[in-house]
């Protein structure tokens, strides 16, 4: 195919509909021997989808689909318990703060009230995410989960102020703290409620590939440490030292602080479509070995949502047919769908060596723009 220049796209999930003939014409889209045109891909019966999504590669691109679904469902079971559980701790806190007078533990327990509350708009996120893509948001919804994260770092920063507030406030006006005992149970039910939810959310979103899923566990397992805390404002009390419970209350407002940067820094790498550089590595030895590959060109990846998509330039011999270089990239597409469990979706782009030094893309050269 010398000269000539192809690109290869498949989709492997439900969120893109397929209206293409799939010919030489490689612009023009693939349909695998008939037509599947949905238009914006909202109106294909759900048999018609999982029937097409068969044909390309067996089973794998099924499972892929699957796989992805069931990450959203696996996300929501966690958002729904942990709503759950820090829920009721939240309301236990709440009734021991409004017999004590801690500002400490009512640091922690508004923290812990914006934390289970990340999971609306996080559970949002997980359902948008399953909407098809149409012709305003080709790529889908999967953006919302990132959004949900810039929601769920913004929510940490206002428990954080909130906390702070409360802790100088008391300081300026102490007050006396009782039912010390009670503010000691809330504050072990406060670490031991958090930690749980915080393991849950941290191992499901590293799971599924969810940034903000971990980021939400991070703040829970914050949360989970800040409450210990509440128990040196309670033993400072018990001992007599007014500024006890105020002091830890300015300490719990750095732990807070501390996840903050941690959670902003994780999001704000997915909104950059920051990707761990071993996926890369691993995604262009995988194409290396794929045989008909004689060189690996420019490798982007980004992550929507937890869900990966690649595009890859390979060089292909500059012999080959146009449906022969094709083969090559549908096996290329294929060992990249292998080698990367979060990826749904994957463009390849084949090129041929261009003996003697001419370059077959020189006709845009004067685009490149330096």
């Amino acid at each position: 195919m010398e000269g000539n220049r192809s690109t290869h796209t498949h989709h492997h999930d439900d969120a893109h509909a397929h209206g293409h003939a799939h010919g030489d014409a490689h612009g023009q889209g693939h349909a695998h021997g008939e037509a599947h045109g949905h238009g914006d891909g909202r109106g294909a019966p759900p048999w018609h989808r999982i029937g097409h999504l068969l044909r390309p590669h067996g089973h794998e691109a099924a499972d892929k689909v699957d796989t992805a679904m069931e990450a959203s469902r696996e996300g929501m079971r966690t958002l729904w318990i942990s709503l759950a559980v820090l829920g009721a701790t939240t309301a236990v806190q709440a009734v021991i703060v409004a017999l004590s007078g801690s500002v400490a533990l009512l640091g922690d327990t508004v923290h812990n009230a914006a934390d289970a509350l990340t999971a609306v708009p996080l559970g949002i996120a997980f359902v948008l995410g399953r909407r098809a893509a149409n012709r305003r948001f080709t790529y889908g919804y999967g953006r919302a989960e990132d959004l949900a994260g810039v929601l769920i770092v913004l929510t940490i920063a206002a428990s954080a102020a909130f906390a702070a507030w409360a802790a100088v406030d008391r300081l300026l006006h102490p007050r006396e703290v009782t039912h010390l005992w009670a503010v000691a149970a809330a504050a072990l039910a406060g670490f031991a409620g958090n930690e749980w939810v915080a393991r849950h959310r941290i191992r499901t979103g590293r799971r599924i590939g969810s940034a903000a899923l971990v980021a939400d566990g991070l703040h829970a397992r914050t949360d989970g440490f800040t409450s210990l805390a509440v128990l040196l404002g309670a033993g400072g009390s018990a001992l007599g030292w007014r500024a006890a419970d105020p002091a830890v209350g300015l300490l719990i407002t750095l732990a807070i602080l501390v996840v903050l940067g941690d959670a902003a820094r994780q999001v704000g790498r997915r909104l950059m479509d920051c990707v761990d550089p071993a996926l890369v590595d691993t995604a262009e030895g995988a194409l290396r070995r794929v045989e008909g590959v004689l060189d690996v060109g420019q490798l982007r990846m980004r992550w929507l949502g937890h869900t990966l998509r690649a595009e890859a330039d390979i060089v292909v011999g500059h012999r080959l047919s146009v449906v022969e270089a094709h083969d090559v990239a549908v096996a290329a597409e294929h060992a990249l769908i292998h080698a990367l469990p979060r990826l749904t979706a994957a463009t390849v782009h084949t090129d041929h060596a261009h003996p003697g030094g001419r370059d077959p893309h020189a006709a845009l050269g004067h685009h490149a723009g330096g």
